[in-house]
Formats: structure tokens, sequence, C-alpha cells
């Protein structure tokens, strides 16, 4: 299967940008990561670039993952949009959730996360 699944990786750390790109595409010969470091520019390439799925940091200095989550559903409120995050509280969780993004992944040691990630991601955009 070829690289079909175009997604958005938002965070604003590189080092973790990167990390999140890389595993994601060594996970699924389906997708392909798209990185961006700004949510105020990812919104720009949502707008301009056929995008199927939206992976983004919680916590942003421009705005938070929520936020870019309701700034995305205004362009576009049938894109699946997965939180990927360290903040490890229930109220981020249960916000998330009551928003409605598709997905909350906690990041974590190991690699295990990406992998949930990418298989969700397939999911979702498979749907």
């Amino acid at each position: 299967m070829g690289s079909d699944i175009r997604v958005l990786v938002v965070d604003e750390d590189q080092d973790v940008l990167d990390l999140t790109v890389t595993f994601l595409e060594r996970e699924s010969d389906a997708i392909t990561a798209l990185p961006e470091s700004s949510a105020n520019t990812a919104l720009d390439r949502i707008r301009t670039e056929d995008v199927d799925c939206v992976v983004s940091d919680y916590r942003m200095p421009e705005m938070d993952g929520l936020e870019l989550y309701d700034a995305v559903g205004d362009h576009d409120g049938d894109l699946p949009f997965f939180l990927l995050t360290a903040a490890d509280d229930a109220d981020t969780a249960a916000a998330a959730e009551a928003a409605g993004v598709t997905g909350f992944i906690r990041k974590g040691a190991g690699t295990e996360h990406y992998t949930d990630l990418a298989d969700r991601i397939e999911t979702a955009v498979g749907e």
C-alpha cells in the first residue's frame, strides 16, 4: 500500500515533532506525515493543502490543541483530529472527549503510543 493518508503533525517542540513524524511513517506505509511547528501555520496548511488527519500537541504557545481543534472544525468539521500530549491529567482528557476530538493519546516512554496512534489514524481516515 502506498502513502495515501496525509497527516499534519503539529508540535512546537522540534525534537518531538521530528520523532512523531519519523515514528508515524515507520509504523504505517500508508501515512505521510507533514510536520508543522506553528498552530497558525498549520491552519493555513489545512486551508490550502489536502490533509486527511491532524495530530496535535496540547500545550502550545499560540493556541492549545483544543483551540486548534475548534479552528480546524470551523474549516472541516469531519477531519479526524488527535491530541498527542504529555498532559497526564483527567481534566485534559475529559475536555478533549467533551470537545469531540477523534482521539487522545498520551506521550510516554517507548514507542508503543506511536503504534496505537498510527492504527487509530488508519481507522479514522478509513471510516
